[in-house]
């Protein structure tokens, strides 16, 4: 089956070739470094399937010029799909396919390396020790055992912060209309969304973006929060209302700021734009911040979730062609 992979970069040409191949190369694999957006979807013509990542575009007008083309399936090879148009799916009748799981631990860790590096400053002392400043002031940290942990979302990538956390000793809490038992086999529980904001001295996001999580933390949620607190952000940019998170940074309300995703992201992340001035200054502002550590877009990105990601993504291709439906369809669509 002809497909066209979007937003290609050297590693997805490397794993997914790697997957392909384990099957067989049954599908004839075409790599473009575009992001999918209408202004692109022309160049999927001919290709049954598209594959396309977290900034490519999957709106009413990018969907219809694929169906035009004859593309029937979009394989995402993420798990999120907050990026897509469903109803414009549905009535076109493009099926669409996701990764719902590749590695929890990879994200999990990834949260916990950056609650580690913002509490006990590494990335200062780094740069510090590498122009021979050994002083200590300003590096001051604390003891994560008996801290509060609340984690919002307690899915496979909420569950393996939980067990990493309650590892350290802290106190886990979390919210989630979707309870699940081993959360609280391992020592946490859940509380409310308003207690858990109001009570923990760490907040990380592990929940889909949706309508109603959009903005989940905004200048009320902030106000609610302690003094000092520690915010993490693995999940959706989205998540977070990122100029209500700027005032209450200047305030000194927060605390620590760990990002690993941004509301605008699609015109920075994935890109190399060293050479480049960042036009966004809300971006900019961020960065100024001392207690603040972002990452671009990289809780994901290990060996084993990148091997995971690939070989569903093929998966699901596979199955397109062989039944009609994907592996993994996405549950926006086919309600499952």
């Amino acid at each position: 089956m002809k497909v066209a992979v979007f937003s290609t970069k050297a590693y997805d040409r490397s794993f997914l070739s790697a997957a392909n191949q384990k099957a067989g190369n049954r599908h004839e694999l075409r790599f473009l470094e575009p992001r999918l957006g209408a202004d692109t979807a022309n160049l999927a013509q001919g290709a049954a399937a598209v594959c396309a990542f977290v900034n490519d575009s999957l709106d009413a007008d990018a969907l219809t010029l694929l169906y035009a083309g004859g593309t029937r399936l979009v394989a995402l090879r993420c798990a999120g799909f907050n990026n897509v148009d469903f109803a414009r799916a549905r009535d076109l009748g493009i099926l669409m396919a996701r990764v719902p799981a590749y590695s929890p631990q990879a994200v999990a860790e990834h949260t916990v390396a950056l609650i580690l590096s913002l509490n006990r400053k590494i990335h200062r002392a780094y740069a510090r020790v590498r122009e021979g400043n050994f002083s200590l002031d300003g590096l001051l940290g604390f003891d994560l055992k008996g801290r509060t942990v609340g984690i919002i979302g307690t899915g496979k990538i909420g569950l393996s912060v939980a067990r990493i956390m309650r590892g350290f000793g802290c106190d886990v809490i979390g919210s989630d209309p979707c309870q699940v038992q081993e959360f609280v086999e391992l020592g946490a529980r859940y509380v409310d969304q308003d207690k858990l904001i109001a009570r923990s001295d760490i907040v990380t996001l592990h929940c889909p973006l949706t309508p109603q999580t959009h903005h989940l933390v905004n200048a009320k949620a902030i106000e609610a929060m302690k003094p000092g607190v520690m915010l993490i952000n693995t999940g959706r940019g989205a998540l977070v209302e990122t100029r209500a998170l700027i005032a209450g940074l200047k305030r000194e309300k927060i605390g620590y700021v760990g990002l690993d995703v941004y509301e605008e992201e699609s015109e920075l992340f994935f890109e190399n734009l060293s050479g480049q001035i960042i036009q966004d200054d809300t971006f900019a502002r961020l960065l100024t911040f001392p207690n603040v550590l972002i990452t671009g877009h990289q809780g994901f990105f290990t060996r084993e979730a990148m091997t995971a990601i690939a070989e569903t993504t093929i998966e699901n291709l596979s199955c397109f062609e062989d039944s009609g439906v994907p592996a993994h369809p996405v549950a926006a669509i086919t309600g499952k």
